[in-house]
């Protein structure tokens, strides 16, 4: 996400790096590399002079503290500006209504249909809704069936007439049965094109008058760049539409789509799809996309999902087995698996501060932890109950059981003792004792 930007973005800031004080001189050659930077990325001309004349002003206006440096400020400039042009601050999808009436909007092959589920998702998962699916789409083949095989997928009813051609009673009908089955959201998909044309959109405004929506979204592909800005200003004079998605930020994307699509039609981006998943879906927050950009990470998005996928009361269990020395490999396997469902490893590990960049050219296998599930699944119900008991020959009958060498198995067991006295650390007073240290060392920076 946004690879390009992030690495020419740090080259621009190192016109400052070692400069002992901000001058019109290099704020102009850095700003320079900026503005390149941001129109590569597919942003327009005009957001991209507005923004560095923005991020000049400031820089000029700055006095540097003496434990800042002038490319530090910069940065920090920069950040904040980004923030502001991708919408200051996060809006909350409009859910007040009962039921509350979404309806989905945008071109052919921007994700509709797919963002209609993975928002259904959603909503249910981490909202607490009961949410209906409507499928509206009556013209491209196979719409309806795909939003039933998606809907299957993630347990949500899908309400369909194929009897019916007409996308605005198909939609009415749909809202009496929501309020009769006691649904709280539906989430109305409705037909694309493969271009903008006056019958789609006369057709989707009838569908708004009909159901009086209390949000409309307007699903963008991101990897159409300047396209998709355009596009989204034609379906809001038309629609007045109250948030966009942008689908397909994990592709090979410049990012000038999230960049600029709110200064152009001044509506929030909601949501963004970041895989195909029905839970990659990620809500869009300015100044989390802002860090990633810079390559800050985005540790408060990682702590989330951590979060999600966090068991108090299995956590108070692992605490105790701990306490006893009683880790075994069966809790290691459920560590693993909890990992596992937090998402993709390398998109994870580019939420840390500096692993984006370290990772560039690594490629991270989705079935990287395979091998290791391989190597417990060989070992007998004792072996991972007491992993003590691992001496030579029982090493090697796992090794030639699992498909891995005896260096693999013995590495996997050292890293096991060696996450088990991390995590004694950390339960314990250990834990305490690191985070005094941490603040020692935060006081004296």
């Amino acid at each position: 996400m946004f690879e390009g930007l992030s690495e020419k973005l740090e080259r621009s800031f190192k016109i400052l790096k070692g400069q002992g004080h901000i001058t019109e001189i290099n704020v102009a050659e850095t700003l320079k590399e900026v503005r390149k930077a941001l129109l590569d990325a597919d942003v327009s001309f005009k957001i991209a002079k507005d923004f560095t004349t923005a991020v000049k002003e400031k820089a000029l206006g700055e006095k540097i503290l003496t434990s800042v440096s002038p490319g530090q400020l910069m940065v920090k400039i920069v950040h904040d500006e980004l923030v502001e042009l991708m919408g200051g601050g996060h809006v909350e999808i409009n859910l007040k209504s009962n039921p509350a009436i979404i309806l989905i909007a945008g071109l052919q092959g921007s994700g509709k249909t797919t963002f209609s589920a993975k928002l259904a998702n959603y909503l249910k998962k981490k909202k607490g809704k009961q949410p209906l699916l409507v499928a509206c789409d009556v013209y491209r083949p196979a719409a309806i069936e795909q939003l039933k095989v998606l809907g299957d997928q993630v347990e949500v009813k899908v309400y369909t007439d194929e009897d019916s051609k007409d996308p605005v009673s198909i939609a009415r009908n749909a809202v009496k049965y929501a309020k009769d089955q006691n649904y709280n959201v539906v989430i109305i998909d409705t037909a694309g094109r493969l271009a903008i044309d006056e019958q789609m959109m006369n057709e989707i405004a009838a569908v708004k008058s009909a159901v009086n929506p209390n949000e409309i979204l307007f699903v963008v592909d991101s990897m159409t760049g300047q396209d998709a800005v355009n596009t989204a200003k034609t379906f809001n004079d038309r629609l007045d539409f109250h948030g966009v998605v942008l689908t397909k930020l994990d592709g090979d994307t410049r990012g000038g789509a999230a960049l600029t699509i709110r200064s152009v039609v001044d509506k929030p981006i909601k949501f963004v799809g970041i895989g195909e998943k029905m839970d990659a879906l990620d809500v869009f927050y300015p100044s989390r996309m802002a860090d990633r950009i810079l390559g800050m990470g985005d540790i408060v998005s990682l702590v989330e999902r951590a979060q999600e996928q966090f068991d108090a009361e299995e956590a108070k269990n692992l605490q105790r087995k701990l306490a006893k020395n009683e880790f075994n490999f069966n809790d290691f396997l459920k560590q693993i698996q909890q990992i596992k469902k937090m998402g993709n490893i390398k998109d994870l590990a580019a939420m840390i501060p500096g692993m984006g960049k370290a990772l560039k050219d690594t490629e991270i296998d989705e079935d990287a932890f395979k091998g290791i599930e391989a190597i417990i699944q060989s070992m007998t119900p004792t072996e991972r109950e007491n992993p003590k008991v691992l001496n030579g020959s029982r090493r090697k009958r796992i090794a030639t059981g699992s498909g891995n060498s005896i260096v693999e198995v013995n590495r996997l067991i050292k890293q096991f003792e060696d996450t088990s006295k991390m995590m004694k650390m950390m339960s314990g007073g250990g834990g305490k004792k690191m985070m005094q240290m941490m603040n020692q060392m935060n006081n004296r920076r």
